[in-house]
């Protein structure tokens, strides 16, 4: 992990951040931590029987614990460059930004995403002396967004909004056209407001032109009538230990996995741990998650997991209940970078409306991405420490839990392990899922496609047991005359992520 704020890394220039890069690269895997040179520990048997931290541990752990709701608890403020005459795509849509109306629907989407962050000084997480994961846990965060995106597509209207989206923050905008004298390099569009925890205000650019079409959408009776299950969502995901898909319960699942609170979760894994999440839980009935193997998603094994006329004795074929699905597809997206040739593929896969997003990131930084304009994804990014919410209070606050300025970062710096989503309503909507995708994997000009559908079952293949229960590591798919190269590193997806 870089040892200044990412937010402020980021945006500041690529200089810095390459260099930092560079030179954490340059440490054994082993020695990198939360915040430089993580120290060299000495199993204790005694320890290790009773599962409970040592005295150092602990106070290894409230240094950390310390040293990262400091970093993460500020940001820098920063525009983000969109071109007004290229489409941008969020999650299945489209929109041109040259337009008051269509910049409002853009904002209106993007905001209305579920944004799960860093939390600090929520319940200890058992077993540990954690009550923050600020350095360790932006995976979780990650795929905890893409679970909520899915919950959203499953329980709300078809295209919901958020209704209090517009007093979040103030609409702060300004557009150029491509290689405007005023701003040559680029289209800017500042971030629709300032951001949280900055005590100075700023002069809004809305205050010098236009504001955007406040115009009364006609949803919006609809979207506001949906407005106790949007809060019951976003308490499902709450840092205390009984939340079905919070922290404590992601971090207790993936404790069958080798993982424990403090870990570095890969892509791969957080798939299965949300899997077995949903499976837990009692407040999802009609909602499965299917995990695919190397990179593969068997068709029957999906029919078998959501047809629920299989289970009745005998079987009823005119049945017509089915699971809602939602599949995850861990992939390697090259060795030691991004294979170029799978952009294109990328791009095709976000454009689809079955498309929940993709859980990845770059090198030793999750993200979760939901979109892209020209040669640069849209993400929401977990790194940003917040108070813990109470959600015991019946009013408690959303504004936390939605981002109000959106982000971007070129193609060519994404890490090649990611997770992608997709959701099906119905038997219907699967098939028709698998017949747009397999129409998107085919835009790569690759000998081998980022993943595959087939049909039957991954026991028909060999497999050891069925393919969603399956935790090992994703797939690789490697570019060309990479294999020997890539032979020399470590390829897995449980490489460091923060």
């Amino acid at each position: 992990m870089n040892t200044v704020s990412p937010s402020a890394v980021q945006y500041v220039g690529g200089g810095m951040q390459d260099e930092l890069v560079e030179s954490r690269r340059q440490q054994p895997l082993e020695q990198q931590g939360s915040f430089g040179l993580r120290l060299p520990q000495t199993p204790d048997p005694g320890r290790e029987a009773t599962g409970e931290p040592d005295e150092m541990d602990k106070l290894k752990a409230k240094l950390m614990s310390a040293w990262n709701n400091v970093k993460y608890g500020w940001t820098v403020k920063s525009k983000t460059s969109f071109n007004k005459m290229s489409p941008v795509t969020l999650l299945g849509h489209s929109y041109l930004l040259n337009s008051e109306d269509e910049v409002e629907r853009f904002r209106l989407a993007f905001v209305s995403r579920i944004w799960l962050t860093y939390r600090r000084e929520f319940p200890q997480l058992e077993g540990s002396t954690w009550t923050t994961d600020c350095g360790w846990g932006c995976m979780l965060r990650s795929g905890q967004m893409l679970l909520a995106q899915g919950l959203l597509v499953h329980l709300m209207p078809r295209d919901w909004a958020w209704p209090d989206a517009q007093q979040l923050t103030d609409v702060d905008f300004e557009v150029f056209r491509p290689r405007s004298p005023a701003r040559a390099g680029g289209v800017p569009i500042p971030s629709f407001g300032s951001p949280r925890g900055s005590n100075t205000p700023e002069k809004s650019l809305s205050d010098q032109a236009p504001k955007c079409s406040q115009k009364q959408r006609p949803e919006s009776v609809r979207d506001r009538q949906a407005e106790p299950i949007h809060h019951k969502l976003v308490t499902w995901f709450g840092d205390q230990p009984p939340a079905p898909f919070g922290l404590h319960q992601l971090v207790e699942i993936g404790k069958s996995s080798g993982k424990k609170a403090g870990d570095w979760y890969g892509p791969s894994i957080v798939a299965h741990i949300l899997r077995k999440a949903v499976a837990k839980t009692s407040v999802l009935h009609n909602l499965a998650v299917y995990v695919a193997q190397d990179c593969t998603v068997y068709k029957e094994d999906v029919v078998h997991l959501c047809d629920l006329s299989l289970s009745q004795t005998p079987p009823d074929p005119s049945s017509q209940a089915w699971k809602s699905v939602i599949i995850l597809v861990p992939v390697r997206l090259g060795g030691e970078a991004l294979n170029p040739s799978y952009i294109e593929c990328v791009k095709n896969i976000l454009k689809l409306d079955c498309c929940i997003g993709i859980i990845g990131g770059k090198p030793k930084h999750s993200l979760y991405f939901i979109g892209f304009q020209d040669e640069q994804l849209l993400y929401l990014d977990p790194h940003y420490s917040q108070t813990v919410v109470d959600f015991s209070q019946v009013d408690f606050s959303l504004e936390s839990f939605h981002c109000s300025s959106p982000k971007k970062m070129p193609f060519n710096r994404m890490d090649p392990s990611c997770t992608i989503g997709f959701y099906a309503k119905n038997k219907k909507d699967f098939e028709s899922l698998c017949s747009a995708v397999s129409v998107a994997l085919s835009s790569t000009k690759e000998k081998y496609p980022i993943f595959t559908f087939v049909e039957g079952q991954g026991q028909d293949y060999g497999l050891e047991g069925h393919c969603s229960n399956h935790s090992g590591p994703a797939a690789h798919i490697l570019p060309p005359g990479k294999l020997g190269r890539s032979n020399n590193r470590r390829i897995s997806d449980e490489f460091v992520f923060l």
